[in-house]
């Protein structure tokens, strides 16, 4: 555990990427295979299921500190994070423990069959065995919080100078539903398991955003464009007769999307279509905010299944005929996938949604000029797109973030201007100022909130925001300050629809903070009508 709670810490003090990947490189060189097994899990966010609820962890953390709650309470708005408090307001250790992380571990697994009391007696007296640093990891477990500024590519890119492996091939052992309890080091890194290869998805190919003049990336015959579509991107893998659906943050999602089981019988076997899930209906592609209504559902109803069906939009052909074809030209891959749909299409076209085959092609189109490419990007709110995708015809599906072959042209955002209204403290290094806001509209003489946004100001903006909001604070509810309506601030979104869960009526995607408004009065904020205007027909 030591050893891991240092390589954290040297991780967590430096934004230096070299410095990130050498703590790392040495760590998976010296640790033990089955501390190198749980190091991958806990950073690839498959940490063990949470044996203690934080409620009680904070009641416990509170008793052994020997300070009231309310003291607990205030000094956790203040730092910003639970892991980080316990370890703070705890005594010093008077012990220490030669546990390893993997044994650490295991006792955090075997904790899940105990009685509260004796979830008590081990926090209590490992708490105590711990440095600073050490308890606020081993809480960072415990809580589920585990976010470093590490991200999977860098570790992959680690343990691929620590092992020798391709770190492309490593990032495809590392994919799948494998955990620190169902595998071990050696079989997950060196060797080849057929039954967890049978669902495993491959790593997805991912596109950078378009920031200079679109015609900068040369002559527009040279690409393949299709609608960016706003769902969630998944992988679909029909192997051995079963059917695998995995989202792109890794997530197996087969049993969230039952209509997904007709590809069975009507997709052969050794395919594998990279796609995005969309909310289809009455031959229309319904809001995101319709298929927020099924994601993170434990169980899928008949009605919620009638009222915001789901297809998969497809857009590349991953495996075929149970051949990796991820090396062939995007324009070979295209051509693959389109005979494939068209043949699972084909006949269906007077069977009702609920019968047909839930899968269909996203339009691959070609221009003659970037004037015309624009032309087609400017419908993309009309087609429920956020934009366009911009792809070389000869490139290959390669792994993760890579710049050149694929692109995203996103339309340009919505964007309002509103009034500050309430202000919440911020985490990790804003932790101490007040970073995180909510911005209302005015309806009939009042503000109505709609939206909350937490970047899009410098650091100078957000002390100068802080010391002001410290300083017109109306009324305190836990963490949250109303604050005099004084400021108006632009922000942009990128999507909008209706909904009945905002008191506003009205859903916004990704909303952040533009700019500070300070040459405008709170009067010509903009009105929740002026908001609902933007909301496609």
């Amino acid at each position: 555990m030591k050893e891991f709670a240092e390589m954290i810490r040297v991780i967590d003090g430096t934004n230096k990427t070299n410095l990130k990947v050498a703590a790392l490189t040495e760590y998976f060189k010296t640790a033990a295979d089955p501390d190198k097994l749980w190091a991958i899990a806990i950073l690839s966010h498959r940490r063990p299921k949470r044996p203690v609820n934080t409620t009680l962890m904070r009641q416990w953390a509170t008793a052994l500190s020997g300070i009231p709650e309310w003291l607990f309470e205030e000094s956790y708005h203040i730092v910003g994070d639970l892991a980080e408090t316990i370890a703070l307001i705890l005594p010093s250790a008077e012990k220490s423990t030669d546990k390893s992380l993997s044994e650490i571990i295991q006792d955090i697994i075997d904790l899940r069959s105990k009685e509260d009391r004796e979830k008590q007696a081990y926090l209590s007296d490992i708490w105590l065995r711990l440095n600073y640093y050490e308890r606020f990891v081993f809480n960072k477990i415990m809580t589920g919080g585990f976010r470093i500024g590490v991200s999977q590519k860098l570790m992959t890119r680690a343990l691929a100078d620590a092992t020798g492996i391709d770190k492309d091939v490593l990032a495809h052992k590392l994919m799948g539903s494998w955990t620190g309890e169902n595998t071990s080091f050696q079989e997950l890194i060196f060797e080849d398991n057929e039954i967890a290869r049978r669902g495993k998805p491959y790593p997805f190919y991912l596109a950078y955003a378009v920031e200079a003049e679109v015609d900068d990336l040369g002559s527009v015959t040279d690409w393949a464009m299709e609608h960016k579509w706003d769902g969630i991107r998944s992988q679909s893998i029909i192997r051995s007769g079963e059917l695998f659906v995995w989202s792109r943050g890794e997530e197996l999602v087969t049993d969230k999307y039952p209509e997904f089981q007709r590809f069975l019988g009507k997709i052969p076997d050794g395919t594998v279509i990279d796609g995005e899930i969309l909310p289809f209906k009455d031959g229309q592609i319904l809001h995101f905010n319709d298929l927020q209504k099924r994601i993170g559902r434990k169980t899928i109803g008949k009605k919620l299944l009638a009222d915001v069906p789901v297809v998969v939009v497809a857009y590349d052909l991953l495996e075929h005929e149970g051949q990796d074809i991820r090396h062939l030209a995007y324009a070979e891959r295209r051509a693959k996938l389109d005979q494939l749909v068209t043949e699972i299409n084909q006949g269906e076209e007077q069977l009702t949604q609920e019968e047909r085959t839930p899968i269909f092609l996203s339009e691959t189109m070609y221009f003659n000029s970037w004037e015309a490419a624009a032309e087609e990007r400017d419908l993309a709110r009309e087609k429920r797109s956020e934009g366009l995708m911009i792809k070389r015809k000869d490139s290959p599906y390669l792994v993760g973030r890579k710049k050149g072959d694929w692109w995203k042209w996103k339309t340009d955002p919505f964007s309002i201007d509103a009034v500050l209204t309430y202000a919440m403290r911020g985490h990790g290094r804003r932790a101490n100022l007040y970073t995180d806001y909510t911005f209302g509209l005015w309806d009939q003489g009042e503000l109505v909130t709609f939206a909350k946004a937490y970047s899009g100001l410098t650091d100078a903006e957000f002390r100068k925001v802080d010391a002001w909001i410290k300083k017109n604070t109306l009324e305190r509810f836990g963490p949250v300050r109303s604050v005099t309506p004084h400021h108006v601030f632009e922000i942009a979104f990128e999507g909008i629809a209706p909904s009945t869960r905002h008191k506003s009526g009205v859903a916004t995607r990704f909303p952040r903070i533009v700019r500070w408004r300070k040459d405008k009065p709170i009067e010509e904020a903009n009105t929740l009508d002026d908001l609902k205007a933007l909301i496609p027909d």
